[in-house]
């Protein structure tokens, strides 16, 4: 298949996600196409490959960190779905991270908590559990960046709910590495403040939690 052809086929919907992975595992020479895919003007295929990649990144990592300073540029996109892509991609390519640029862009990942978007924070969250299991010797920092979650602003894109479903997405990447934190006095009483949260599952996130390490 000629290379512009595969992303002919992204726009037009002729393969579907899966078909083009198992493609692109049997011949990763077509991988800079897909990379270059992500900047096309055509949001079909704009996001098609970018979902592609994201499932790459979890299967092959390997194969993606060469362009590990592309996905870091990726968070800086006007496009929210790419920003959201890229957030997961950079963590799971965090445990093949040889020449540590995770730890050199770890301001400017975290500095997603704050974003004014829901989902945005969310993935910065639920993808942390990978980050610390990547690299332990991160574990405080991430830990103390997660505690901060009770502190993002409120905005019309994030209400009182969204935060307790992060809360919820936090307590949940806690469990993942909450055996290799030190401090875990400060998680135990971060998890035990939302006990009687009107929100019936982060009251069961936490007392499944607290039930299954205090």
């Amino acid at each position: 298949m000629h290379k512009t052809d595969i992303l002919k086929k992204i726009e037009n919907k002729e393969i579907t996600k899966d078909a083009l992975v198992k493609k692109i595992k049997n011949d990763f020479s077509i991988l800079p196409e897909i990379i270059s895919g992500v900047s096309s003007k055509k949001a079909s295929i704009r996001y098609g490959c970018s979902n592609t990649l994201t499932v790459l990144s979890d299967e092959n990592p390997k194969e993606l960190y060469h362009y590990m300073d592309f996905f870091i540029k990726l968070l800086e996109s006007d496009y929210r779905i790419l920003k959201w892509a890229a957030i997961v991609i950079i963590a799971n390519l965090t445990k093949v991270d040889t020449e540590n640029k995770f730890d050199s862009i770890f301001d400017k990942y975290y500095d997603n908590l704050d974003d004014e978007y829901m989902v945005t924070v969310a993935n910065v969250v639920g993808n942390s559990g990978k980050i610390a299991l990547a690299k332990p010797y991160l574990t405080q920092k991430i830990t103390d960046r997660l505690l901060m979650v009770e502190n993002i602003s409120i905005t019309p894109h994030l209400s009182e709910e969204c935060k307790r479903v992060i809360t919820g997405h936090t307590i949940k990447t806690f469990d993942m590495f909450f055996p290799q934190i030190e401090q875990k006095n400060k998680v135990i009483l971060f998890v035990k403040k939302h006990l009687n949260s009107s929100r019936e599952s982060l009251r069961t996130e936490s007392e499944k939690f607290l039930k299954k390490w205090v």
